[in-house]
C-alpha cells in the first residue's frame, strides 16, 4: 500500500530518529520514523499519524520532501518522505509489540551515522542525504 517517512527536525536542529527492533533483520536499526499507509490513506495523514505513534510529537509544518519507488524490479512499493518541523513533544502511541526508543541526532551526527553504517535502511538514508544535498540550508532541488 506503500509508506510515509518522517524527517523530523526539532527546532535546535537536532534529528529525531529512533532505535526500534526490526524482526526481519534480528536486530535494533537507527531509522527515521515511518509507517504502511492505511487503505485508502493520503501520505500526508499517515506521516502525521506515525510521527505521533513513534516519536510523541505533534508537527506544526509537514513539507513533502521526496517521493521513490524503493525496489521497482519486484515491488510496486511507493514511499514519500516528509520534513516535520514546529515540534511538539508529547505521549507515543506505540501499537502492541513496538520497541522503539527516541534517539536525537544532530544533523552532522545522522550523516555520520549514514556514513559509518549506524544508520542501515534505505528510506532513512535517502531522506537525509536527499535533504542535507537539496534542502539543507536553503538548497533546492
Amino acid at each position: 500500500p506503500g509508506a510515509a517517512v518522517i524527517l523530523p527536525i526539532l527546532d535546535d536542529g537536532r534529528i529525531v530518529a529512533i532505535r526500534c527492533f526490526r524482526a526481519t533483520v534480528g536486530t535494533h536499526l537507527l531509522e527515521l520514523p515511518a509507517g504502511t499507509l492505511e487503505k485508502g490513506e493520503p501520505p500526508l495523514e499517515c506521516a502525521i499519524r506515525e510521527l505521533i505513534e513513534e516519536t510523541g510529537y505533534r508537527a506544526a509544518r509537514m513539507e513533502p520532501l521526496v517521493d521513490f519507488f524503493p525496489s521497482p524490479g519486484i515491488l510496486t512499493e511507493h514511499m514519500n518522505i516528509f520534513v516535520a518541523t514546529g515540534l511538539t513533544p508529547g505521549p507515543m502511541a506505540l501499537e502492541p509489540g513496538e520497541d522503539i526508543h527516541l534517539n536525537p541526532l544532530t544533523f552532522d551526527e545522522a550523516l555520520a551515522a549514514v556514513g559509518d553504517g549506524r544508520i542501515r535502511d534505505a528510506k532513512s538514508m535517502i531522506a537525509l542525504l536527499y535533504f542535507d544535498r537539496f534542502r539543507r540550508n536553503g538548497n533546492r532541488a
